[in-house]
């Protein structure tokens, strides 16, 4: 027998680390399902655990997983100007044909006109509010503010402690780090980065990163996937 019948909800964590203990945390507070165990690429992990969960291994596990029953995953791998192994993780749940899981701690705030795409994590105190979309894979880290009318694109991360006023764009794979703040109606390109505690008063290029307050050029990256901003697509929630 595997180990969930069909109506049960069963996921495995990809990634382990830090980040994964709070996703962990974050899953099991909001009872949004079972979780069979977290697949790391780090062998020095496997066998191990991670807040009572187990590390069962490489992610060559997957499919072994899916036959016993688990239906979901969710990505347990933060980022910081990198979002390739996010994305990477995300897309092999996705091919091994389970459900990305959407996840809200009870302690943040969502509105119930936002849209939260597929695969996102909403962490403690974290406020998505009215007329928000957010795209799939995306954080929102503890504390985090997205005000009304945001879009947010694919495999972002809103730090902890950032803030996004109203109506801002964030790219696909961009970042805000922590207690950054974006004055309302910009856009954060794709790819971009805001530093830690930077003040952003004018629209952010793509592939950049911005530091300091205000906000300035430090220095431009190099792009690791296509240019040009998309919408976000896929809902489950």
């Amino acid at each position: 027998m595997g180990v969930g019948s069909e109506k049960e909800s069963v996921c495995v964590i990809l990634g382990g680390g830090g980040h994964a203990r709070v996703l962990i945390d974050s899953v099991q507070m909001s009872e949004a399902a079972k979780i069979r165990g977290v697949l790391d690429s780090e062998r020095a992990l496997w066998g191990k655990e991670l807040l009572g969960v187990p590390i069962l291994g490489g992610d060559d596990l997957i499919s072994d997983l899916v036959k016993e029953g688990v239906n979901l995953f969710v990505v347990g791998v933060g980022s910081v100007g990198k979002s390739d192994i996010r994305r990477r993780l995300y897309a092999l749940g996705l091919d091994h044909g389970l459900t990305p899981l959407t996840v809200c701690h009870p302690s943040a705030v969502r509105s119930a006109s936002a849209q939260i795409g597929a695969g996102s994590v909403l962490y403690p105190t974290a406020v998505v509010n009215a007329g928000v979309v957010l795209g799939v894979n995306v954080i929102v880290n503890t504390g985090a503010i997205v005000e009304h009318d945001c879009i947010i694109g694919d495999h972002v991360h809103i730090a902890t402690g950032a803030r996004l006023s109203g109506a801002v764009r964030v790219g696909n794979d961009a970042h805000v780090g922590v207690g950054a703040t974006v004055r309302q109606g910009l856009s954060i390109g794709e790819g971009a980065i805001v530093g830690a505690g930077a003040v952003v008063v004018k629209n952010v290029e793509p592939w950049t990163v911005v530091v300091g307050v205000p906000a300035r050029v430090m220095k431009r990256r190099k792009a690791d996937v296509p240019l040009g901003f998309s919408e976000p697509k896929k809902r489950l929630v």
